[in-house]
């Protein structure tokens, strides 16, 4: 079984880290120096997890739901043609913050802010967008810490309790702040209260709903791969908030995803889990 183990390991890291995942996952943990973060700390815990497959997800649907910020995806995203290098360039960035040297993770920061300051454009009323935008960065972090904590909560190994949870969003707001990103919410009933000032802004447009039948229904995958990616789509899904659902068409059935998702979701990240933890 370790064989098995090993060799499923080994693919589902090559899949999100890339082809030089070993070298940087050597980099970012074997380095000697002082890190942003204690190990242990929750947002350790949270970002060590199996079920960041599931809230990544989840964080890329309802971070859709901003017209700016999917407008700015659209237009200098290579989502559609460059998926996995996306990802590759995700993981790294979150396991750099996370786990890396001080040197390190602030390396890859002034790299993605150098990257969000030529992001910019028009939105179809003439108004403009700029990923640099602290207001725009706050809604990207907002989003996918909401999802990552929601996912840990329900899918994790061993979930938070309230005072974790609040470290957790005070922790990822400090690389939030790094970004550019202003007023990020320290609690995380500070970061439900931030969530719901920004649903004026929230709508499911064309683009939206394009990119998530993207991610859905047409994943750059091979056709073995797709029923456990679909089984993770399902979990995220599952935990997406009712008002999301009608503007990027999304299925809602209550009681199957209480049950059966939650159930097949817990299946597949254990299996990740187990996957990626060789030796254990």
């Amino acid at each position: 079984m370790g064989g098995v183990r090993d060799r499923l390991g080994q693919v589902l890291f090559e899949r999100v880290a890339g082809p030089e995942g070993p070298a940087k996952r050597d980099r970012i943990h074997g380095t000697e120096g002082p890190r942003w973060f204690e190990a242990g700390s929750p947002i350790t815990v949270v970002h060590g997890d199996a079920s960041m497959f599931v809230g990544g997800i989840r964080a890329l649907l309802v971070q859709t739901m901003h017209p700016a910020a999917m407008r700015a995806v659209a237009e200098h995203s290579g989502y559609r043609g460059d998926m996995w290098g996306r990802l590759h360039r995700t993981s790294e960035f979150l396991a750099a913050t996370t786990f890396a040297t001080a040197d390190d993770a602030e390396r890859i920061v002034a790299v993605v802010k150098a990257i969000h300051r030529r992001v910019n454009g028009t939105m179809p009323d003439g108004s403009t967008y700029a990923a640099s935008d602290p207001h725009l960065l706050r809604w990207v972090h907002v989003a996918e810490v909401d999802s990552f904590l929601r996912a840990h909560t329900v899918y994790g190994k061993e979930p938070l309790d309230q005072a974790g949870r609040d470290e957790y969003v005070r922790q990822v707001g400090e690389v939030a702040t790094r970004l550019g990103a202003t007023d990020v919410p320290q609690t995380e009933a500070e970061l439900a209260e931030c969530i719901a000032a920004y649903r004026p802004e929230l709508h499911g447009t064309p683009e939206a709903r394009e990119a998530v039948r993207y991610l859905l229904v047409h994943p750059p995958l091979p056709l073995a791969a797709r029923p456990p990616y679909l089984v993770l789509v399902a979990a995220a899904v599952g935990l997406m908030p009712g008002w999301t659902r009608v503007p990027l068409r999304l299925p809602w059935l209550p009681v199957t995803e209480r049950t059966v998702v939650r159930a097949l979701g817990s299946a597949a990240t254990g299996t990740i889990r187990w996957a990626m933890s060789p030796g254990a």
